[in-house]
């Protein structure tokens, strides 16, 4: 059965994306814990996380230390978190977050409510500290 996410590859469904490869994609939650919040998956369908391939794993985590590394600069902050929780949909996803304080990856705190607009702003943001760390000039 097809996820959310796989419909999200396919085109299906809009996502804010900030970063895509052959194999992988990091688009924004649109249910985010902080501003920056993305989530970062493997274009194949794979439910558990660890049931993936080596060398795609690998590869996953590579990809995701990219993106974060384009959260961090377009969200100043203490760290990156990473989280894989595996629960909310059965493709497997990492959770990168800004975040200052430990409490800022409280999965169970209220989400924030942006509006697309806002989001359009922060995949920008995002995208472009991507491109310049992947593209410097």
């Amino acid at each position: 059965m097809s996820t959310i996410f796989s419909k999200i590859v396919a085109g299906d469904i809009p996502a804010y994306k900030v970063a895509e490869s052959i194999d992988y994609l990091a688009f924004l939650d649109v249910n985010p814990l902080t501003e920056g919040h993305v989530l970062v998956i493997p274009k194949k369908e794979t439910d558990y996380i660890f049931d993936i391939h080596d060398d795609e794993y690998m590869g996953m985590w590579v990809f995701a230390k990219i993106v974060a590394q384009g959260i961090k600069k377009a969200y100043p902050c203490k760290k990156v978190g990473v989280a894989v929780v595996g629960l909310e949909v059965a493709h497997a996803h990492i959770h990168l977050l800004p975040i200052n304080h430990v409490h800022d990856m409280n999965f169970e705190k209220a989400k924030l409510n942006l509006e697309p607009s806002e989001l359009e702003v922060i995949a920008d943001q995002i995208r472009d500290a991507i491109s310049s760390i992947t593209n410097p000039q």
